[in-house]
């Protein structure tokens, strides 16, 4: 006799929910009926994605796609500073794909996805972290980004000395840059999983990450059931645009940006054009909770952290940015 034929189903599928990898759980699905019938019970699951695929030419079927759609195991943690791998885009991925992925499990409640490299676009050698918490649309958005790292003895500081006039202007571009970027990300990750959200109504939690640890994007209940509704009433034709787009719109927004040409931190490391930008939809705007909201952001990565303190202390400027 099997261990687990004398342990009841919710013990089972209490295991499963631990065990979380999607590819895992399929594969646990065709041991035996049991576990067939019991693997689409799961309600928390992590599904890592490693293949860009096309609505034009979509796989067979789920099954013939999970090998192929599915990363391997993911160990380790990726050095702050060391140089950032080539991000692998996700402009041709459709949303069709995780769908079809997850179309086995009928009661998703946590869903973990990870992709397999960041989306935003930078220059050589700069570096950028984001937290961005979507609704129906953009509902907030944090970015820490900086140009370069070096190593320094000085102590920790925050200095916007010998910065000419020219010099702010064209740093400015590149901030906003950066943002427009990373707001493009956040746009199309959101769209990635429209459709995932559509069709499991019970979920409560959406995390997307990469798993370089560039951003990551958060839907909690009021969000996921915000974008339902709105998905209800949508008509064909905005439809149509997100498609011709492969992302969602970014709404109208307002930035709070704070900048130091050179930032050096406790640990020597200095940040060449550390940048903090926290972004708001324009209706409805407030700023109040920008601090604990960017401190949220990174808590837990002491590194961040205390950049993202250390960039609070310094003059905020105001812009303000279209739908596009």
């Amino acid at each position: 006799m099997d261990v687990f034929d004398g342990l009841p189903d919710a013990i089972i599928v209490d295991i499963l929910n631990k065990v979380g990898d999607v590819r895992t759980l399929l594969r646990c699905s065709s041991l035996s009926k049991r576990f067939n019938s019991l693997v689409p019970q799961s309600e928390s699951l992590i599904l890592r994605l490693d293949q860009v695929g096309t609505t034009e030419s979509q796989p067979d079927s789920p099954v013939s796609n999970i090998f192929t759609s599915v990363l391997k195991s993911f160990h380790g943690l990726c050095s702050l500073f060391s140089k950032p791998a080539k991000p692998i885009p996700i402009k041709n991925l459709s949303p069709n794909i995780p769908s079809e992925i997850l179309s086995k499990f009928d009661r998703v409640k946590n869903l973990e996805v990870e992709l397999p490299g960041g989306d935003a676009s930078l220059e050589k050698g700069a570096a950028v972290k984001w937290k961005a918490e979507h609704g129906e649309s953009l509902e907030t958005l944090v970015v820490f980004a900086f140009r370069s790292a070096s190593t320094e003895s000085s102590p920790a500081s925050a200095s916007s000395d010998g910065e000419s006039d020219a010099e702010f202007v064209t740093g400015l571009k590149t901030r906003v840059m950066w943002t427009i970027s990373v707001l493009m990300a956040a746009s199309k990750r959101h769209f990635l999983m429209s459709q995932v959200v559509k069709e499991h109504q019970e979920m409560e939690s959406l995390v997307i990450r990469d798993r370089g640890g560039e951003g990551t994007l958060v839907m909690g209940t009021e969000g996921l059931r915000a974008f339902r509704k709105m998905e209800a009433a949508r008509g064909e034709a905005a439809v149509d645009e997100r498609v011709e787009k492969n992302r969602s719109v970014v709404p109208s927004v307002r930035m709070s940006m704070r900048h130091a040409p050179s930032l050096r931190l406790k640990s020597g490391v200095c940040l060449e054009s550390a940048t903090l930008v926290i972004v708001r939809p324009s209706e409805g705007y407030s700023d109040v909770g920008d601090d604990e909201l960017a401190t949220e952001a990174f808590a837990g990565n002491c590194t961040y952290g205390e950049a993202v303190a250390a960039l609070l202390k310094c003059k905020k400027n105001a812009l303000e940015m279209n739908s596009f």
